[in-house]
């Protein structure tokens, strides 16, 4: 079969793209109209190059959200917006915002983005690839003097690691006692979104509708290993992961660790640990995708000759239908009410943040896909293992994520990293995207 002819089936031949216009993604002729348009990837990895220096430490990079260091990645971050011509602005959730007009004043915004902020002790790739190549497609597209149907807005999110707080607001999910509740920084949240230039009395003026975004696209970094073990240069997301965090509070007597008999303890520790292992143990047992990790404990009085009295733990429960986090959420419940009643201790559940599920549209995954296809890219389809400020967005429009392959599968971690020549395919993914989707999804 012709290149010309393989392209043409690979992009128009499921029913779904079918049922859509044509025109602007095909010549006549068969070939890809945008396909010598591409990002200065030099340019684009030179940014994250620089970036690196923003929060590192000697034990990774830490930007976490409302800290002195995410500030600083913030104004980095401005000021690449304003070099690429483009007019940043705070929104009220303290998202950084900037609009390119389209050439129809009535359509529907194209949204691209990610966030800058990090975990405790992460990489500089989780985020700001996806940020900055958004900021690039924007800066090609002015370079060019390609102008859009439809409006680009290009938004770096904040505090995505805490919780997606910024796209969250977008969707207009975020709550009273969801402002009170307190970032790694130390920092409530109501407290962080004034620090960076939001204002929470005016978080409604950021709630956008369902139905008001043309679609949204998001380049990230797989933060696992299949892309690279199967020799792929991009992965097609077909989901995202539901997201439920647990803060469980296990409470027991503090004692004098020789004096207490073995039998007369209610030791919060000896309870946590047997927790732990019976949720590893219940998630290996079902078959499926289903993951859970107790990620952080925190015991008290946390002393060496004292039986811990308390211990407040996290557990990070994640899988691509709903229904399996209700399940597990059960079952954890019932694992503590009965750990707790062999060691005499009490568990107590509280949920830190809890996503649902979020499918991609099918339209705009063929999309992703006859973009890297037409460039010569290997790609497959695959979920989202990570939570993504997609899964928020997907309330409000046609949501699809292309992500790139991470080296060793590492992520959430100093050493996380992905080859520059990656990094420029995905951008390049994404711009042909974002040029297809403003002609394909009305």
């Amino acid at each position: 079969m012709h290149r010309r002819d393989f392209v043409q089936q690979a992009l128009l031949g499921s029913a779904a793209l079918a049922a859509w216009p044509r025109t602007g993604l095909l010549r006549p002729d068969g070939a890809f109209i945008h396909q010598t348009l591409r990002v200065n990837g030099e340019r684009l990895n030179g940014w994250l190059t620089a970036f690196d220096r923003v929060g590192r430490t000697a034990t990774g990079i830490n930007r976490v959200a409302y800290s002195p260091a995410d500030l600083e990645g913030r104004a980095f971050t401005l000021d690449l917006f304003r070099q690429s011509g483009l007019t940043p602005r705070i929104d009220a959730a303290g998202n950084i915002v900037a609009r390119v007009p389209g050439t129809r004043a009535d359509a529907k915004p194209i949204v691209i983005g990610s966030h800058i902020d990090s975990v405790t002790d992460g990489g500089n790739f989780d985020g700001p690839v996806g940020s900055f190549a958004a900021i690039e497609v924007a800066r090609t597209l002015a370079e060019s003097q390609r102008r859009l149907v439809h409006p680009l807005e290009v938004v770096v999110w904040q505090n995505e690691e805490g919780g997606t707080y910024g796209s969250r607001c977008w969707a207009g999910l975020v709550s009273e006692a969801d402002l009170d509740k307190v970032a790694r920084s130390g920092k409530t949240i109501r407290e962080g979104i004034g620090l960076i230039g939001g204002n929470v009395a005016q978080l409604a003026s950021v709630h956008r509708e369902a139905g008001s975004v043309h679609c949204y696209l998001e380049l990230h970094i797989e933060q696992g290993g299949l892309l690279e073990k199967a020799g792929l240069q991009i992965g097609v997301v077909q989901g995202i992961v539901g997201l439920r965090w647990f803060e469980i509070t296990i409470t027991g007597f503090a004692n004098h660790a020789g004096a207490t008999p073995m039998d007369q303890r209610q030791d919060a520790m000896l309870a946590a640990a047997r927790f732990t292992v019976a949720v590893n143990d219940a998630v290996r047992r079902v078959p499926g995708r289903q993951v859970a990790t107790v990620g952080r404990v925190n015991v008290t009085p946390n002393t060496t000759n004292v039986i811990p009295g308390q211990v407040v733990l996290t557990v990070d429960l994640r899988d691509i239908e709903q229904r399996t986090i209700e399940q597990f959420t059960q079952t954890f419940e019932q694992l503590g009410r009965d750990i707790g009643a062999a060691t005499g201790t009490q568990f107590r559940f509280s949920r830190l943040t809890d996503s649902k599920p979020a499918l991609a549209d099918a339209r705009v995954m063929d999309l992703v896909q006859g973009a890297a296809t037409t460039l010569g890219f290997t790609q497959q389809r695959m979920p989202s293992g990570a939570g993504h400020d997609a899964q928020e967005m997907a309330h409000l429009g046609p949501m699809g994520m292309i992500f790139i392959p991470s080296v060793g599968g590492i992520s959430h971690s100093p050493r996380e990293f992905s080859h520059a020549a990656d990094i420029t395919n995905g951008a390049n993914v994404l711009l042909q995207a974002v040029l297809a989707a403003d002609r394909a999804l009305d």
